[in-house]
């Protein structure tokens, strides 16, 4: 509680990630274009020295820098669009899908068509290669081939019958698997082959649901169905090498057949339950938990369409990234696995409106994590020294927690934002640079954004600070730029003054 009259400049501190909670009046934080990074508690950074009498007192606490989140450099642009995956084989060559045709790309970013494949179809594909051979899938009965040793590229022809197409491919121990689509069955190529046994599949058998798609982490494959999964492996048998690992079980399906990716080990999808839908999973071992706040399950609950999710995974910084995009929501997601903190991503259209993060895939490949174009043909590199879409403005918002005194109003004297200012890195094309807004109805409506300009190169002690900024029961600020140039956030001091009633 603050004392009347009483003056104070303390420190409001971020802490979490995106949490805009189901009702606003509990929490409004966005997190736009920004990730959090907690300086950790053994450094004893930042130190706030307090005056005692006459003695200088100093404190460390541990605070969170959120940084911008990487901007987006072109690499090249394919013949036609959109960019619907890609791998790095390893033969050394970037293989990538773009339209109805596979490219093969060099490290120089020349394109090269190897071949087609379904015309008309814009959704994700899968690949995955066995050392000699690259495979393709698109969903539909037929799939693709490229001999790795000289780039010749065709059908899987299949005599056998064993392969109806897939939507999924991944490669364990020489094998190549693919999941049936509409049926709960996966099946296995020879080893080392594209060829088939007609006796070679099984099914997904510990519950009677269909099987959605497959994945491989650890060395062992996940088969996820509409309500449950099961985590087979290799046993080496003869009549057919995988068999279910007994006594595992997991009770949670998977919502959209896109949304798997795998990262260090752990699989991340959107699940699906017998008792509902729309929660974030990680899988890791033979266990899975629930990465999602009750936030984000309460936004994706919002959504009309969540079965064409997207999911990738990219590593940044030190930081891996689970990045999920609802196409028919126009929206991006990001979980970052370092923090367990949410955060949105979006870019901007010329009428700054907010969309879905550009990125349809994402890949590490010559020294660059590349991500490609959802709409066009476009190559991106994630660059974190960029602070533009390749040329247009990052939106990037963060709001505070609600600032309240046991219902006392509060007059705001002063906001001085804690943020990195002079460090430069591009040009300031607008005369204010950062916006500060504030809500005093718990959260619902945001006022007039007011502007501070931001500095140029090495004016390192610029401070940005907003003056009577009025009184409020229940505030919460929030900050906005947009501005090319390099800085990052750590909170705001806030000077007020305790009102009399």
């Amino acid at each position: 509680m603050v004392a009347r009259g009483e003056y104070l400049m303390p420190r409001v501190a971020l802490l979490g990630g995106a949490y805009q909670a189901r009702s606003v009046i509990a929490a409004a934080q966005r997190c736009l274009n920004l990730y959090g990074e907690a300086m950790p508690a053994g450094q004893g950074d930042p130190v706030h020295p307090a005056l005692t009498g006459n003695r200088l007192l100093a404190a460390a606490s541990t605070l969170t820098t959120y940084y911008p989140t990487p901007g987006l450099r072109l690499l090249s642009t394919a013949p036609q669009g959109p960019i619907r995956g890609a791998r790095l084989a390893p033969n050394g060559t970037l293989y990538v899908c773009a339209g109805s045709g596979i490219y093969s790309v060099t490290q120089a970013w020349a394109w090269t068509l190897v071949g087609s494949i379904t015309v008309g179809i814009t959704t994700p594909v899968s690949m995955a290669d066995n050392g000699l051979t690259l495979v393709i899938v698109d969903g539909t009965p037929n799939g693709w081939q490229i001999d790795l040793s000289n780039n010749t590229f065709s059908q899987i022809s299949d005599t056998t019958g064993s392969f109806r197409g897939a939507d999924r491919v991944d490669y364990l121990d020489t094998y190549l698997l693919f999941n049936v689509p509409g049926t709960p069955q996966f099946i296995s190529s020879d080893s080392l082959a594209t060829t088939f046994d007609p006796l070679w599949f099984a099914n997904k058998q510990s519950y009677s649901d269909r099987l959605v798609t497959l994945c491989v982490a650890k060395r062992q494959i996940w088969l996820l169905g509409t309500q449950s999964t099961e985590v087979w492996y290799n046993t080496g048998a003869a009549d057919f090498p995988f068999q279910e690992q007994a006594g595992v079980f997991i009770p949670h399906g998977c919502a959209a057949k896109y949304s798997v990716a795998t990262v260090d080990n752990a699989v991340y999808w959107l699940s699906q339950t017998r008792e509902g839908q729309g929660i974030v999973v990680e899988g890791a071992g033979y266990e899975v938990k629930r990465i999602s706040t009750f936030a984000i399950e309460a936004e994706i609950a919002g959504y009309a369409t969540i079965s064409d999710a997207i999911g990738m995974t990219y590593q940044l910084a030190g930081h891996m990234f689970y990045v999920l995009t609802f196409p028919s929501e126009d929206k991006t997601w990001a979980f970052d696995k370092s923090t367990s903190l949410w955060h949105e991503l979006a870019w901007i259209d010329t009428n700054g409106n907010e969309h879905r993060h550009r990125a349809n895939c994402a890949l590490s490949a010559f020294g660059e994590v590349v991500i490609g174009d959802w709409q066009n043909g476009n190559l991106y590199a994630l660059d974190l020294s960029q602070q533009n879409d390749f040329g247009g403005p990052v939106k990037r918002v963060r709001s505070w927690p609600h600032l309240v005194a046991d219902g006392q109003r509060i007059f705001y004297r002063q906001f001085l934002l804690d943020a990195e200012a002079g460090a430069g890195g591009g040009t300031v094309a607008e005369p204010y640079a950062v916006y500060l807004d504030w809500s005093d109805d718990r959260g619902h409506t945001f006022g007039n954004p007011v502007g501070q300009q931001l500095f140029g190169i090495g004016q390192y002690l610029t401070s940005m600070q907003w003056q009577r900024l009025g009184m409020a029961r229940d505030r919460v600020f929030r900050v906005t730029w947009s501005v090319d140039v390099h800085t990052a956030l750590q909170g705001a001091w806030v000077d007020i003054e305790a009102a009399k009633s």
